[in-house]
């Protein structure tokens, strides 16, 4: 199984500088580098260690996140946070979990044995309220519904038609079409160690964008829940 390593990034050369480095090669088949018009330097970084970057067409993280899909050519994919949020080293243990005979396998923040330094109150009980929604809606078992840290099968995309609902947020789909066709998912402990500074965050864009992207959460949710 070839595996492609998925990177979404705008303006994050301290991420870039601090977890690269950390990522052996080896480990995968496919660095797959979606680029959000930085201006940091991040782009000439990769290109000196020889990484291709693939210039994102449209604006907004959704948009980065299927244009690094459509250009995954590996049967299994890792998204991966540029940001120092996401592990490196727990990349070959989501890959060996996969191989396993796992559909997806969640680098959880909140399973046990792992910590999030990253979250604050709020962020915290606003990514366990909507698992635990997740959770009694579709009888699943998540601790981490939210994160993007995880391995999936690419087959997934389209088996779930999850390539029809692109303007969606993807984890939120995934987690509840998942939990719909009883796949086999299981999670890993991992640690999401704090943000570096550098790099500017898209997952809510906007004055009041934690506020919209929460009602996005819900309505996603519960569409999914009457469609069973």
């Amino acid at each position: 199984m070839k595996v492609s390593l998925f990177i979404p990034f705008k303006n994050e050369i301290v991420g870039l500088r601090a977890v690269i480095p950390q990522i052996d090669k080896s480990w995968v088949d496919e660095f797959v580098f979606i680029d959000g018009n930085s201006n940091d330097g991040s782009v000439e970084y990769l290109n000196s260690l020889g990484y291709s970057v693939i210039p994102q067409s449209k604006p907004g993280l959704l948009n980065a996140w299927w244009e690094g899909f459509d250009n995954c050519h590996g049967d299994i994919i890792i998204p991966f946070s540029p940001d120092n949020n996401s592990v490196a080293a727990d990349i070959p243990i989501l890959i060996n979990k996969i191989k396993e005979g796992y559909d997806i396998v969640i680098a959880s923040r909140y399973a046990k044995g792992a910590t999030s330094y990253d979250d604050n109150l709020t962020s915290g009980l606003a990514n366990k309220w909507f698992t635990g929604i997740i959770n009694f809606l579709f009888l699943s078992k998540y601790t981490d519904s939210l994160t993007m840290y995880k391995a999936f099968k690419s087959s997934l995309l389209k088996d779930l038609n999850l390539d029809q609902n692109r303007e969606d947020h993807f984890e939120v789909l995934l987690a509840c079409r998942a939990a719909k066709r009883k796949l086999k998912i299981t999670e890993i402990p991992s640690d999401e160690p704090s943000r570096l500074d550098g790099g500017e965050s898209r997952a809510h864009p906007g004055r009041f964008g934690k506020v919209k992207s929460a009602f996005q959460f819900l309505y996603i949710i519960f569409r999914e829940r009457i469609t069973l």
